[in-house]
């Protein structure tokens, strides 16, 4: 059997192409190649080289349509014992090709050429083509007979013009010796004979028969040289002849061979041309071709030789002349019937091309795994063969039906098929991904993996005998990556070993487009750090970060503001020269240890010096390593996978073949996940971002003096720390920024923004120093022993988490313009800094409460009144005494001396000592101007107070006595509004103004009031007592802020102007006394002012005790007499004025007597009720005054 047959390889002259002399390689192939383009002479270029000498034979040659058609024959090829049978088969012309700078000796030409002329006797016509000769030989070449033809170097057009020329001439010699050969066979005869006519001796009968016989071989053999010749019609004409011939002497496999003449000469004469008749009337002549051939075999000669590959042949033959979808059904069964013919060829080469045929007719139909099956058959007949060149052949057929297997390399995949395939991606992604999952995930077809395990078995046998290094790697590669699940470890390690081996006889740096172990997915693409975030920079603004979220390193985050987003994809920003990270994931599913020599990224776009790494991974495990590398200049960068060197052979691990292999493995397509039986956890699918590359920025670089550790601080502690800055860029800061975020921003008392603006520009290398406050926050209810115990346990660390603790905020950024793109304004830059405050319980409340005193005022002739305390004045008798007597005034509303007191009592849970400090300041007074006030005041410090650990101590804190002008309703607006009284908008005003003004009041009292404590030499702090004082404050508002609704006073009355006396404080002998005494009418007067708004009836009393506090006036042996009034005075004051009442005393013994008053009010309103805490409006309201010292002196 012959490769590539046709029905129209009858009319096709067989001429071999030898190399004469030494022929390069190349060159051999491109004089082939200029061969090949001539296979076809019209009839219509040959006639002026045509001559005839007699009359033709081939009367109906077609001048004008017909043609000669070449097969070459590159190397020649022995002679077929099947030549008389089909004349097609001999070789009839031989073409030498010389390449004469390589072969310069013209006569040894010669003499090769006709030494290799003399193996094809059936040649009619030899020539020698010599390319490229000097003009020494172009002057020999025409002494050396008419069959070397020079061929002169010239440009391409011009050799193929005479290489034409020269094929027409040999074209028109072939024409005259076929005419030749017809016409001597016609008159003298010949005898034609085939392997089934050589026999060792013929019977009587069968030699009479073959005489019969040699008329209808020799019409069928005219017929041949007449269709060789390009006249169908004649050809035509004498196989019909041949035929009936044939039949009368029941010579079959003749009769046969003249049909399949007459079917080429039908197809030649149709000139291409194809309808539905025609094809009915090849497909009956052919089949009964087949028919025939069958009917010719003979079992006698079956051992020996058989008319069988004839018949698949012609089989073959129809196949191919059918071979289109329409008639699969017919192509598919003529060729089963081939392939089981297949079992009976004698020849192990006929079969080879059988399968061949059969494989490349499958293909053509676009069977491919029937194509796959029968090029696996071609692949095992190889394999019988014990040499390399049948291995070889062997890897290339199996190379072919790698794809119809889908286990075909990444080199087999053509690049025009990836751009299309990218391209396509781009504009639609979501169906693109789709079909790349599917191709992916068919590569591990559960009911195909044994076979495709077999097929790439197969692969690596072959290539191993072949000596192919590289293809053993990629097809064990290929094994070991895709079916891993179903190897044994034993087959796991040889193929382990064969990779090895395999790189052992490949050079150093050799690449293969299929990667082995391990599998590599992208794990994550690292956030930077806070000292690194980019932010867009808005040259159009002061605030140049304001409206633009940082990077972080994303363009685009959850958190800027509503901005339409157009790409499907995040968006990464690089810096030029600084360091980045990428997370991949190893993964090595199969039994023995891997050892990856080298892994780093895989950049296309060669601005990015990646930094390789090794790795070492045990049996059947998972590990995420960091891969980093340098951005080198600005632009896009591109990092489609990993460039792994493992087995001794260098690959690329694409990371989106991965993914779609886990996304077939999640949809239970494929076989197996690599990294979930790693025992690594389920990873969400991870995309490469569109990276860009910017030029060199600032980069700011900082750390706390003395340590980047935790700053442990007490509650309140206040502590100076100072933050480095430092510009570890390559270009210079010329703007910065600093501001606060995260809770607790007011703990950061002071920054010294105006140190870093001053250090500007900040060039590369220079460092800055800025101090920064702090003062810690309050914890919430901490229990004291967890605390000591996180401190005993060392667990302070776990504070500096704390999300409570503040951060500093630093924009920055470099000159608006860079080197390269003067139009681009480069990004700016956010520094984050958390401070990372660790707060520990300090002193924690236990409860507060206000304490008060009050201490009687002397009677004199002026009302007694609050005095403001003035640091520049010794007037009266306050400039002198201690300091706890600054604090004592009088109560204006109540006419007496008062002192009070916060009482905090403090706990302390920690391990150190505190010592308690108490500052008040004090307010000059309301007459001076309001900007000297502050620096009038003046704070007095209280002896220290000393706190154990584990132990309580109170601190007394002095306030100022003060109290509201007003009694107003508001206060009790609640209570009034239960009982239906009041509720109108006015009265709400009122309440707020009034609430206003009770809290300033309060917060003013806070404010002038420092708690501070010191614990060892460098730790102090402040207490916060605000909580401490509104909780004491409120529990008793209205007796500490809130007024009585009537003051009383006591007055000397004295005839003359009326002098300003001052007070005396009853422990203090300095000042002037009022002049009271004993056995004298002393006139007196009570003042009673209403501090309502109300008009307010009432009924006074007025008592007189002495120091044992008993009555005076009244009993059996007063002390005192009197003159006027003293009970049941009844009297009307007015809203928020005076009323005045006299009477006089007359002491009968001098000493120390205290004057009291105290009313009955009539008819109380609400106000009155809610300020004395009663419902019963039945119930009298009785308000009492301060107590009046009155010392009486003189002798009983």
């Amino acid at each position: 059997m012959e490769p590539d047959v046709s029905m129209e390889t009858s009319s096709m002259i067989r001429i071999a192409v030898l190399p004469i002399g030494t022929v390069p390689p190349t060159l051999l192939r491109d004089y082939h190649s200029m061969l090949l383009r001539h296979h076809t002479i019209p009839l219509s270029a040959i006639s002026s080289f045509y001559t005839e000498h007699q009359k033709s034979p081939f009367t109906n040659q077609p001048w004008d349509s017909g043609s000669l058609r070449f097969k070459f024959v590159l190397g020649g090829a022995p002679p077929s014992p099947w030549e008389d049978f089909q004349s097609n088969r001999k070789i009839l012309a031989v073409i030498g090709i010389c390449h004469c700078p390589s072969s310069p000796d013209l006569d040894s030409v010669i003499e090769q050429f006709n030494a290799a002329c003399k193996g094809y006797n059936s040649a009619l016509v030899k020539r020698c083509f010599a390319f490229s000769p000097c003009d020494s030989h172009l002057e020999e070449g025409g002494k050396k007979g008419d069959n070397l033809i020079m061929f002169p170097p010239a440009d391409q057009q011009t050799q193929e013009f005479h290489l034409q020329t020269m094929m027409q001439d040999i074209a028109a010699s072939l024409l005259m010796e076929f005419e030749k050969w017809v016409l001597q066979a016609e008159s003298a005869g010949t005898i034609l004979k085939t392997p089934l006519d050589s026999q060792a001796s013929l019977s009587s009968e069968e030699v009479i028969k073959a005489k019969k016989r040699r008329l209808a071989r020799a019409q069928k053999t005219i017929g041949d040289y007449c269709l060789l010749a390009g006249s169908p019609v004649d050809a035509n004409a004498h196989y019909s002849t041949a035929l009936e011939l044939a039949r009368l002497t029941a010579d079959y496999f003749w009769y046969a061979g003249a049909l399949e003449g007459s079917v080429c000469a039908l197809l030649v004469d149709r000139m291409g041309q194809k309808d539905a008749v025609l094809e009915e009337e090849v497909k009956f002549r052919y089949n009964s071709v087949i028919l025939h051939y069958r009917k010719s075999f003979i079992p006698d000669n079956a051992q020996r030789v058989s008319p069988l590959s004839f018949e698949l042949e012609a089989t073959l033959k129809l196949a191919r002349f059918l071979c289109r979808r329409e008639l699969a059904k017919d192509v598919v069964e003529l060729l089963t019937s081939a392939a089981d013919g297949a079992k009976s060829l004698i020849d192990a080469s006929d079969r080879l091309i059988l399968y061949i045929e059969i494989a490349r007719l499958f293909g053509t139909l676009d069977y491919q795994r029937k194509a796959a099956f029968f090029s696996r058959q071609v692949a095992q007949l190889y394999l019988q063969q014990e040499n390399r060149s049948a291995a070889i052949c062997a890897m290339q057929v199996l190379a072919m039906t790698t794809k119809a297997y889908r286990v075909q390399g990444r080199a087999s995949i053509s690049k025009s098929s990836l751009s299309n395939e990218t391209g396509s991606s781009l504009v639609d992604g979501g169906k693109m991904h789709h079909q790349s999952v599917q191709s992916v995930v068919s590569l591990f077809e559960s009911q195909w993996s044994t076979l495709q395990m077999v097929v790439l078995r197969e692969i690596l046998l072959s290539a191993v005998r072949a000596g192919d290094p590289l293809a053993a790697w990629s097809a064990a590669a290929r094994l070991l990556r895709s079916y891993y699940p179903l190897i044994t470890p034993v087959g796991q390690n040889g193929l382990a070993s064969a990779l090895a081996n395999s790189a052992e006889r490949l050079p150093s740096g050799t690449r293969c487009a299929d990667s082995a172990l391990p599998f590599v997915r992208l794990y994550s693409f690292p956030l930077h750090p806070s000292q690194m975030d980019i932010v867009k920079r808005n040259p159009g603004r002061e605030d140049w970060w304001a409206g633009s979220a940082p990077s972080g390193p994303f363009i685009y985050t959850p958190f800027s503001k509503g901005e339409p987003n157009d790409s499907s994809k995040q968006e990464l920003i690089w810096v030029v020269g600084e360091p980045v990270q990428v997370l991949v994931e190893l993964a090595n599913p199969c039994g023995f240890d891997l050892r990856v020599d080298s892994i780093y990224l895989s950049v296309h776009s060669g601005n990015f010096d990646a930094f390789p790494i090794s790795v070492e991974l045990p049996p059947n495990s998972s590990k995420v390593i960091t891969l980093s590398g340098i951005p080198t200049s600005a632009g896009p960068v591109t990092i489609p996978g990993c460039t792994v060197h493992c087995f001794g052979v260098i690959t690329e691990h694409i990371f989106r073949d991965v993914d779609n292999l886990l996304l077939g493995a999640a949809q239970g397509l494929v076989l197996s996940d690599p990294f979930r039986c790693c025992g690594s956890a389920k990873l969400k699918n991870v995309s490469v971002p569109n990276i860009s590359v910017v030029p060199p920025l600032p980069l700011l670089v900082s750390n706390v003096v003395g340590g980047d550790g935790a700053i442990i601080l007490y509650e309140g502690e206040i502590r100076d720390v100072w933050i480095s800055l430092a510009n570890a860029g390559t270009v210079p800061v010329e703007q910065a920024h600093i501001s606060l975020s995260g809770k607790n921003q007011d703990s950061i008392i002071s920054i010294a923004s105006e140190t870093l603006k001053s250090a500007l520009p900040l060039k590369p290398g220079a460092e800055v120093i800025i101090p920064v406050t702090l003062k810690a926050w309050q914890h919430g209810p901490v229990d004291p022993e967890t605390v000591a115990g996180k401190i005993a346990s060392g667990s302070i660390g776990r504070h500096v988490k704390d999300v409570s603790s503040p951060s500093l905020l630093i924009h920055y950024a470099g000159p608006l313009t860079n080197s390269e793109d003067q139009s681009a304004v480069p990004p700016g830059r956010r520094l984050v800094l958390p401070l990372q405050i660790c707060v520990l319980q300090g002193l924690s409340f236990v409860k507060a409460r206000l304490l008060s005193m009050e201490i009687p005022a002397h009677v004199s002739e002026n009302l007694p009144r609050a005095v403001h305390v003035e640091t520049t004045s010794c007037k009266g008798l306050v400039g002198s005494g201690n300091r706890m007597d600054k604090l004592m005034k009088i109560d204006p509303f109540r006419g007496s001396w008062g002192l009070r007191f916060l009482e905090l009592e403090l706990s302390n849970p920690t391990d150190v000592v505190f010592e308690i400090s108490v500052t008040v300041k004090l307010e000059n007074s309301g007459n001076e101007d309001s900007h000297s006030a502050d620096h009038d005041a003046t704070e007095y410090g209280y002896p220290k107070t000393r706190i154990d650990r584990d132990y309580s101590a109170r601190v007394l804190i002095p306030l100022e006595h003060f109290k509201l002008p007003i009694l107003d309703g508001s206060f009790f607006v609640k209570d009034m509004q239960s009982n239906g009284t009041s509720g109108s908008r006015s009265s709400s005003f009122s309440e707020k103004n009034t609430k206003a003004e009770l809290n300033a009041s309060i917060r003013n009292l806070i404010s002038r009031i420092k708690v501070r404590w010191q614990s060892g030499r460098n730790s102090s702090g402040e207490l916060n007592i605000k909580d401490a004082v509104q909780a004491a404050l409120q529990s008793s508002v209205m007796d500490v802020l809130l007024p009585d609704p009537l003051t009383f006073g006591f007055r000397l009355v004295k005839k003359g102007s009326e002098q300003d006396a001052e007070l005396d404080l009853p422990n203090d002998s300095s000042g002037p006394k009022s002049s009271v005494l004993a056995h004298d009418m002393t006139p007196m007067e009570v003042l009673v002012r209403n501090n309502t708004k109300e008009m307010i009836k009432m009924s006074l009393s007025i008592t007189c005790r002495d120091v044992a506090g008993e009555n005076c006036i009244e009993g059996t042996k007063p002390t005192v007499l009197w003159s006027g009034v003293l009970n049941e005075i009844t009297m009307e004051v007015p809203p928020l004025q005076e009323s005045k009442h006299c009477f006089s005393l007359y002491f009968l013994v001098p000493g120390e007597y205290t004057l009291v008053a105290a009313a009955v009010i009539d008819d109380a309103n609400n106000i009155l009720r809610a300020r004395a805490r009663t419902d019963s409006p039945d119930e009298p309201i009785f308000c009492r005054g301060p107590p009046f010292h009155v010392r009486v002196s003189g002798t009983a």
